[in-house]
């Protein structure tokens, strides 16, 4: 038996040598395909009829109305509407955990698609929030808040919550930080509301990592775009549209 292995090996071997001599690369070329209208009318109808009830089974899902937003949102460094909107709305959820944040933070890297002005899906914010993290609570002393601060202004800004004022260079620096009002006491505790992957010290937030107190609930629930989407129902059913708006939570300013 272990002769036959041992001649197979040395065929492959043999097999594998030939081939690397005998072949060799004469030519790369590539091209670009446009996608655009010119497709649309291009429809198999035998792949649509197979199709048909798989579609009309998403379309169920992701067709619900969650609410208004009243302007188009996109990202951008240092601060955007759905950045602030999405760290806000991660505070506002603190209270259905029992807890009380002084502060949220959103990664610019979780945020995968713009919102519309107007009527908003979840199928929207599926496609706003397509990934399974999940809500998270930790403790920083003043000084870790700081530290963190730091590592959002060398990224160049993050999502961050309404109370939030940080002023960073152009070249990555913070410059200063206050929160809520105040300056940031370096023993005090804080309590930070963000997501399970920023909390674990992803995303170049380490800070997070020397966090003590965490809670990251893991059922389905606690995924961050249903509470989103509680935010938006929660907001429609007042009659109210969804807004945000930049407002200087984070300004670039350098030192002169």
């Amino acid at each position: 038996m272990k002769k036959s292995i041992c001649i197979a090996a040395v065929w492959a071997a043999m097999m594998l040598a030939g081939c690397a001599a005998h072949y060799q690369i004469a030519d790369v070329s590539r091209s670009r395909i446009l996608v655009n209208k010119r497709f649309d009318g291009m429809t198999d109808s035998g792949t649509a009829a197979f199709m048909a009830p798989y579609t009309a089974k998403v379309d169920s899902m992701m067709k619900p109305v969650m609410g208004v937003a009243a302007r188009d949102m996109d990202k951008r460094r240092p601060e955007s509407e759905i950045s602030n909107l999405l760290a806000d709305i991660m505070v506002w959820s603190a209270k259905d955990y029992g807890e009380k944040a002084d502060f949220g933070v959103y990664n610019m890297g979780g945020i995968r698609a713009a919102l519309s002005k107007g009527v908003v899906t979840y199928g929207d914010i599926n496609d706003i929030a397509p990934f399974e993290n999940k809500i998270a609570f930790t403790t920083l002393k003043g000084s870790k808040v700081l530290e963190l601060f730091a590592q959002i202004a060398k990224r160049g800004g993050e999502g961050v919550s309404h109370g939030v004022e940080m002023v960073i260079s152009s070249d990555g620096r913070l410059l200063s930080a206050r929160l809520n009002g105040e300056d940031i006491d370096p023993q005090r505790d804080y309590r930070a509301v963000t997501i399970d992957y920023i909390v674990q010290g992803n995303d170049g937030m380490t800070a997070f990592r020397d966090g003590t107190n965490t809670v990251s609930p893991q059922e389905e629930k606690d995924n961050s775009r249903f509470l989103i989407m509680n935010y938006f129902k929660a907001m429609h059913a007042e009659g109210k549209e969804v807004d945000a708006q930049v407002e200087g939570r984070i300004k670039v300013r350098d030192e002169k």
